[in-house]
């Protein structure tokens, strides 16, 4: 069928990967330095991801594509968490697009899962929580405190994912704790309440390039490393997201279930308790 999709001029494409996380949809990947279309089943073809590039390579154009399935796309969106779902959802009502709205509403309540408010401001409408300049005042003491030493958990070195070697002997039977760049400045007891007894992988799914790489070095870890457990920690704007994109994608890939605990954390640098899993 001829209809709307995207098209990615590969001339102005720098590979950044700045809108593979803001495509809930899960049509877009970094391949070989390029933000390529993966399927035309998973692109509606609307545009959400054009904003996005900050190179100007993204349109959309009319072509004979195949019909986008939002079937297939749901197992994404659900796999990503809650505020992709509420992304999608949302992506899907500006655009009146009232027919997959209402078939994706219908997958959630078959699968139990709760349908996000949509009265909820989000990164679609109000911009981005994480790009909103705040000034955070420490909550006062009562008393002053003294002085303690923390000791460091960290068991192994490097632990940004682009540096990390996926034969590294540390990685066979680890509990892995993936965790967002921001999480360890935000919230003050990370060594001790999510770095003890783990081995720490750690990435920017907005910021970092070569978001395919991510995908490819972590299909290769849970391939042929016994992984024990997964423990996602990141924050709570809405980017911060693309993690469980990428750890699930490179899940799907190598074939295996893990067990995987998730953990939200927000700007004032709390434990985010309703979204805890």
């Amino acid at each position: 069928m001829r209809r709307q999709i995207i098209q990615i001029d590969e001339k102005k494409c720098n590979g950044c990967g700045q809108c593979v996380p803001n495509c809930p949809e899960g049509a877009l990947q970094v391949i070989d330095g390029k933000a390529r279309l993966v399927s035309d089943l998973f692109c509606d073809g609307l545009g959400a991801c054009i904003d996005e590039c900050p190179e100007g390579a993204i349109t959309v154009i009319q072509r004979e594509a195949e019909p986008y399935d939002e079937f297939r796309v749901m197992e994404n969106i659900i796999k990503a968490g809650p505020n992709t779902i509420k992304a999608h959802l949302k992506h899907l009502k500006d655009h009146n697009q009232n027919e997959y709205y209402a078939q994706a509403v219908e997958i959630l309540r078959q699968k139990g899962i709760s349908v996000p408010e949509e009265e909820e401001p989000d990164c679609i409408s109000e911009g981005c929580p994480g790009l909103k300049a705040q000034h955070i005042e420490p909550e006062p003491s009562s008393h002053k405190a003294s002085p303690i030493e923390m000791k460091s958990e960290l068991r192994q070195w490097p632990i940004q994912l682009h540096l990390l070697n996926p034969d590294a002997p540390y990685l066979e039977n680890a509990e892995l704790l993936i965790s967002a760049d921001c999480t360890p400045f935000a919230f003050a007891n990370f060594h001790q309440r999510f770095l003890k007894g783990k081995i720490v992988i750690n990435l920017c799914p907005k910021l970092d390039k070569g978001i395919d790489r991510y995908i490819e070095k972590l299909t290769q870890i849970f391939k042929t490393k016994n992984i024990r457990s997964i423990h996602i920690v990141r924050m709570e704007v809405p980017c911060c997201g693309g993690i469980e994109f990428i750890v699930n994608k490179a899940l799907e890939k190598s074939g295996k279930s893990l067990d995987m605990k998730r953990s939200i954390i927000t700007i004032q640098g709390q434990i985010n308790q309703g979204a805890v899993t």
